[in-house]
């Protein structure tokens, strides 16, 4: 708090910030373009001809498990719960006669890092995540003891037997989303858990020595005060993790916070001020910050220490995703399934892919091309949401090109905002500038992309 006579600089920032770009969480920017600028593809290109020229020596493997043992109040992930098990039995069945298609159009891909998300890997039991191992190493042919590979996880599934086949499969990151240790906040965003089962589920991911642990935390909890989040991140790190994210709350439509929350007209100041407490209280702690939301123990091995030496970059590499929630990229075509939030639409979009017949994988069906000026917005993207910034050296060997007088009309205004500055060695996102991330992310969305995300009719 400022002294009388005096102004707090990062209220002045904050204020600037509000001016340019009104609430500080207006959107994740986890990929560019988001699935909701996705449209079905007519005609839809055969995947032979999609990759056809691509750099196939460094990919990334995605596969995706659209199953958890219950939904959260705030998620709006691509999910269901209470599947039976024939139906997770045929949706294996299907992701093998995707990736069988998938293989034989693609035959050449190499795989330098990979990853199994969801929904909730580990609903799949312990002989379903050995199929699910198999065909990503058998079928795809990724070498999983030799690159990094992540798995997600959470307390309910984090069991031994689970775990076991994680780690003996060359697992090298378990993410598992704790969200809160307390069980009340955990009440509160409609995650039913004791705080005993999830510090059981941490002991059980410890004893199969993965070498990277990773702790999901979430902050603007209603009810939740300073004190209880510090005392959710000091529970956190009494397990060491390698990695903790914290992710700001929120709330959207289809959710089930999102049919009965009311916003408080104060939430924005208060998740500002839990994301400032959370990262000084990490830094405090020896972590380095990557990102908005993501913060590395300074010691805690990379990537590369404990996998693969390929320098895979989302900027400017391709990813072939399995399963009917994946989505794949080239540098010009992003493509996936039809997407949904809505229980009864994921429920049918799942029930339609379990039926789909091997042709039926050889062909991109929904999808996004990017052209020439969206390819670089998006190395844009990728690159300044995370706290190195985008270096102008790598912009301009993908491009030929510089960043700065590219994306001038919108460097600039938020550049005087103090978010961002620019340098001869890059863009760069400020302290201030990563805290407002996830509104620095949407605005940069180009015109058409924007419309495209208006025009989608959530269900």
């Amino acid at each position: 708090m400022g002294s009388p006579g005096t102004t707090d600089p990062s209220s002045a920032r904050s204020s600037s910030a509000a001016e340019l770009l009104g609430s500080p969480y207006t959107g994740y920017v986890y990929s560019y373009p988001h699935k909701t600028a996705y449209r079905p593809l007519d005609p839809e290109p055969a995947l032979t001809d999609v990759w056809r020229g691509r750099d196939l020596s460094a990919l990334f493997l995605y596969l995706h498990i659209p199953f958890c043992e219950m939904r959260c109040g705030f998620c709006n992930l691509f999910t269901r719960t209470g599947a039976p098990a024939e139906l997770v039995g045929r949706y294996l069945d299907a992701l093998e006669r995707q990736a069988r298609a998938v293989r034989e159009a693609i035959p050449d891909a190499r795989f330098a890092v990979a990853a199994v998300g969801g929904g909730t890997p580990t609903h799949l039991d312990a002989p379903e995540l050995e199929r699910l191992f198999d065909i990503a190493a058998d079928v795809m042919g990724a070498d999983l003891d030799a690159i990094p590979l992540s798995v997600e996880t959470s307390p309910a599934t984090a069991t031994p037997e689970r775990l076991k086949v994680l780690a003996a499969r060359g697992t090298t990151r378990v993410s598992i989303g704790v969200q809160s240790f307390d069980d009340a906040e955990a009440r509160a965003v409609g995650r039913p858990q004791r705080r005993a089962d999830v510090e059981a589920a941490l002991a059980a991911i410890r004893d199969t020595a993965v070498p990277i642990l990773n702790i999901d935390l979430i902050y603007g909890i209603d009810g939740q005060t300073r004190a209880g989040w510090l005392a959710s991140i000091d529970a956190a790190l009494a397990w060491r993790p390698e990695e903790v994210y914290l992710y700001p709350l929120y709330v959207r439509p289809l959710t089930g916070l999102g049919r009965r929350a009311v916003t408080r007209a104060d939430w924005d100041i208060d998740r500002l001020a839990l994301y400032r407490a959370g990262r000084d209280h990490l830094r405090e702690a020896g972590y380095e910050q990557v990102s908005m939301r993501m913060f590395r123990r300074a010691d805690a091995p990379r990537d590369a220490d404990v996998g693969s030496e390929s320098d895979y970059s989302c900027q400017r590499d391709g990813m072939i995703g399995l399963g009917c929630g994946a989505r794949s990229y080239t540098g010009d075509l992003h493509y996936s399934f039809d997407y949904a939030v809505g229980i009864g639409e994921v429920r049918a979009i799942i029930d339609d892919y379990v039926t789909l017949d091997r042709d039926a994988f050889t062909r991109a069906r929904v999808g996004c091309r990017l052209d020439a000026g969206e390819r670089r917005r998006r190395f844009l993207l990728t690159s300044l949401l995370q706290a190195d910034g985008l270096a102008a050296a790598d912009y301009r060997a993908a491009f030929g090109t510089d960043a700065a007088a590219d994306f001038a009309a919108e460097l600039t205004p938020a550049a005087e905002a103090g978010l961002l500055t620019v340098s001869a060695s890059g863009v760069r996102l400020t302290e201030e500038g990563l805290a407002w991330s996830d509104a620095i992310g949407p605005a940069l969305f180009s015109p058409e992309t924007a419309a495209l995300m208006r025009g989608y009719h959530p269900r």
